[in-house]
């Protein structure tokens, strides 16, 4: 039975993008009579609103993309974010990162020829290279840090992956794409990467639907879901829906915010058709 689930962060309404994607997982799991979850991607507590729960799940069910189940919430799994570390820790694939953003772009500044991956330059690595004894110093300071992902050993322990991609076949998957990423933030103690692999085991994810935007995560997420010994889920990595000028659709397009959309008139079947492939 195919498992899919939709995982939007409470921080705006839904716009069209959103409901494009909800509408992908969702026709994926009633394709073969099963089941679409919805997850709230809340971790990031500062910028979440209770009001755009409840937004959210009005907007997914005027659109008649109704789930199965409870809503997750991410902030109710700390503790399962906090045990998969620990256990990343344990297998000696990650460093603590004590790193400004400032002091990272200084850095990378300085640098003849940075590393780049999609989404830009990639962190230099400086933490990785600290002394064992200064690195000690550090963290019996107490000075704030982050953990991140060691991906020359993440790859070493793991060996070759691939990944299915329902519509471009096989992935080889490349482990230092994005670099060494962050996988537990300083703030919040998780992080994106961490907490939606541990979540997709969790909910017994069979098919990870998401926009192709997200597919350089990908390559992370299976070193991840090897290490701490998950199933392999499928994936579907979906066109991005764009503005007139081919920006990718965000919170900020609110005149394309399906609220927005209802209270002017619009019909569901005028948004959904809108949303047709």
């Amino acid at each position: 039975m195919i498992r899919t689930r939709f995982a939007p962060s409470p921080t705006g309404r839904l716009h069209l993008g959103h409901a494009y994607a909800a509408k992908v997982a969702r026709d994926l799991a009633r394709s073969d009579s099963g089941e679409f979850l919805l997850r709230f991607e809340d971790i990031d507590t500062t910028r979440v609103r209770e009001e755009f729960y409840q937004g959210i799940e009005e907007d997914l069910r005027w659109l008649g993309l109704e789930w199965d189940g409870v809503p997750l919430r991410q902030t109710a799994r700390l503790a399962a974010y906090d045990a998969a570390l620990k256990t990343l820790e344990q297998r000696g694939v990650l460093y603590p990162c004590f790193c400004t953003r400032r002091e990272i772009d200084s850095e990378i500044a300085r640098m003849a020829g940075a590393p780049h991956g999609p989404e830009g330059p990639l962190y230099p690595g400086t933490c990785k290279r600290l002394p064992l004894s200064e690195r000690a110093a550090k963290l019996a300071g107490g000075l704030p840090f982050s953990w991140r992902l060691d991906a020359e050993s993440a790859a070493a322990a793991t060996g070759p992956l691939s990944f299915l991609d329902l519509l471009h076949g096989i992935q080889e998957v490349d482990p230092g794409l994005l670099g060494d990423v962050i996988l537990a933030r300083k703030d919040i103690g998780t992080s994106y990467h961490l907490a939606v692999v541990v979540d997709d085991a969790y909910q017994q994810i069979t098919h990870v639907t998401r926009g192709e935007d997200l597919l350089a995560s990908t390559h992370v997420h299976r070193l991840l879901q090897t290490l701490l010994g998950f199933p392999e889920p499928a994936y579907l990595h979906h066109r991005v829906l764009t503005d007139e000028t081919g920006k990718r659709l965000a919170k900020r397009h609110d005149s394309l915010s399906i609220r927005v959309l209802r209270e002017g008139g619009v019909s569901v079947e005028d948004v959904m058709a809108r949303l047709a492939d």
